[in-house]
């Protein structure tokens, strides 16, 4: 009897076998081959197309869109994504099936550092994130708003030209990436707490806190990619480092929370506070949210904290790079109207990652659920398909043309485009061009030791943006009328 159920076994095993192995073949395998996947570079075992990114990622991804096409499809490890090079592409993504391209990928590092999504760049399309945009463009971010601010902008660029004038008088070069990164910060700290932060301890622990934690978001693990050599993260120190760094810039936000709170009491006491107008800032703007002090919107403390990160993170550094790059082309370029072409030959974020929600088709390609889409704004500014020349520095180009940069053409979208354009333009620009304005306007400028313009070096380094790699120095001469 034992033997016949034994037999009986093996006769089922074997049956069930055949079964799969005929549906495998003639069922899902003819399913897999049904599927128009984009082209893909060839790739290596476990860390598929990870090798080929490269020390500057949008170079590197560009190179392989001109073999392949501008949808590629990679495997960063075990993660699929699709690589995204033109603007006709990018519009398919944005804008015709936007809905189902509005996702954040789900990185880990990104959700230690903003509690668990919940800033407005990292958090997934819905209710929540419609209530952060709201705040953002409504409440901190309206038109309005940045023109109150306005007195903040003029009052640390006069304190920066006064500057520049001493180091004039004294022939001393000055060092306009140290000047840049300085008058940003201050800006942005004087609206969104009331007070500069770059001179005093705790304002510097923030802001080391904040650069820092930018460069672990470049800097991502192997685990992210292959689950399964997580482990490596604690072997390496990268765990630790990225709890410190959260640390630091949590402990240090709760600290500038408090003062702002303080000073607040004070205030309110009639007591003198450290800043002397009573000019509403973005961390009063959120507190009010957080106490239910403003109709239709709410908030809790970690989502302030997350926005403030979103602020300081994404706010402050895209600034600077286009002050960076756009005073770079001055000097090579002098006598010609550079923003636009700046935000084109050098856009300030040159990669704009995204997460497909649900399976969808893409001129022709299918793209599957959870797909991370990497948009190559840097490559799509320099498509000879949309730009005449477009390897040339040309500012005249922008002349008489309707072309901007606020998400509505797909060839020129240094800020992104769709629902998640970033919402901090206008707050950003409007810094821009006061500053570049004060700086041609009230100085000449000669590179130091007699050096040419095409003697500047333009070499790039790798980050969440596409900032300078080395220092921008330069010689003022004050002009006089």
């Amino acid at each position: 009897m034992d033997e016949l159920m034994i037999r009986y076994a093996l006769f089922f095993s074997s049956l069930t076998l055949f079964f799969v192995s005929f549906l495998t073949k003639k069922v899902i395998v003819p399913n897999i081959a049904r599927k128009n996947f984009p082209p893909s570079p060839p790739k290596l075992p476990i860390i598929g197309n990870l090798h080929q990114l490269g020390s500057l990622p949008h170079r590197s991804l560009r190179l392989l869109a001109q073999k392949h096409g501008p949808l590629m499809f990679h495997h960063f490890g075990s993660t699929p994504v699709l690589v995204v090079s033109s603007a006709d592409a990018a519009r398919e993504c944005m804008k015709t099936h936007e809905l189902d391209f509005a996702d954040r990928p789900r990185v880990d590092i990104v959700k230690q550092i903003f509690y668990n999504m919940k800033s407005l760049i990292s958090s997934p399309c819905g209710e929540y994130w419609r209530q952060l945009k709201t705040i953002l463009v409504h409440q901190l971010l309206s038109y309005k708003r940045v023109q109150s601010f306005n007195v903040i902008r003029y009052e640390e660029i006069a304190l920066q030209m006064n500057k520049t004038k001493e180091s004039s008088l004294s022939l001393s070069p000055v060092n306009l990436s140290k000047m840049f990164t300085s008058l940003t910060s201050d800006v942005f700290c004087r609206s969104a707490f009331g007070r500069k932060h770059s001179e005093n301890e705790l304002g510097k622990k923030f802001l080391m806190a904040i650069a820092e934690g930018q460069k672990m978001l470049i800097n991502l693990s192997i685990g992210e990619f292959v689950p399964w050599l997580s482990w490596t993260n604690r072997l390496s120190g990268f765990n630790y480092r990225i709890g410190k760094v959260v640390k630091q810039m949590d402990e240090s936000l709760n600290e500038l929370i408090q003062e702002h709170l303080d000073n607040g009491l004070k205030t309110s006491r009639g007591e003198e506070a450290k800043d002397e107008t009573n000019r509403e800032y973005f961390l009063d703007v959120l507190l009010n949210i957080y106490n239910d002090n403003i109709a239709g919107a709410s908030i809790d403390m970690d989502g302030i904290k997350a926005l403030i990160k979103d602020i300081f993170g994404a706010g402050t550094e895209t600034t600077m790079i286009v002050l960076k790059w756009a005073m770079t082309e001055l000097l090579r370029h002098p006598k010609k109207v550079v923003i636009k072409e700046t935000l084109r030959y050098h856009p300030p974020v040159g990669l704009i990652p995204r997460e497909v929600r649900q399976d969808v088709k893409i001129m022709g390609y299918d793209i599957g659920a959870g797909t991370v889409v990497i948009i190559n704004v840097w490559a799509i500014g320099r498509d000879p398909a949309y730009w005449d020349d477009p390897e040339k520095f040309e500012p005249d180009r922008f002349f008489n043309s309707s072309v901007d940069f606020k998400g509505l053409h797909y060839q020129f979208i240094p800020f992104g485009g769709g629902r998640r354009i970033c919402p901090g333009i206008g707050f950003a620009m409007e810094t821009v061009k006061l500053v570049l304005a004060n700086l041609v306007h009230k100085f000449d400028w000669e590179l130091p030791d007699g050096a040419k313009g095409e003697d500047i070096d333009m070499s790039e380094v790798r980050a969440l943006t596409v900032p300078r790699k080395n220092p921008l120095i330069a010689v003022a001469t004050p002009c006089y009328f």
